[in-house]
């Protein structure tokens, strides 16, 4: 039920059983899943939702890779 909404920002679990809830987690369509707490953000680690809920990820090394283009560059050094 909870994947049908159009927005997936945070998700939260809560269990006695931490296999069942790891499990249940990773089935959310969510940028985050909390088991056993909510609203937790931790600055080193990506932030961000899926849907309607935004696009990409801030913080974190995902976060910065998200704001970033690649080029390839080729240089010849034989003359």
């Amino acid at each position: 039920m909870s994947n049908e909404t159009e927005f997936g920002l945070m998700a939260g679990v809560f269990s006695q059983d931490i296999n069942k809830a790891l499990r249940v987690a990773e089935e959310f369509e969510s940028g985050m899943v909390g088991v056993n707490c909510i609203s937790t953000m931790f600055l080193g680690q990506p932030f961000g939702g899926v849907k309607q809920s935004g696009v990409g990820r801030e913080g974190g090394k995902e976060g910065m890779l998200a704001w970033m283009d690649y080029k390839t560059i080729f240089v010849n050094c034989t003359y």
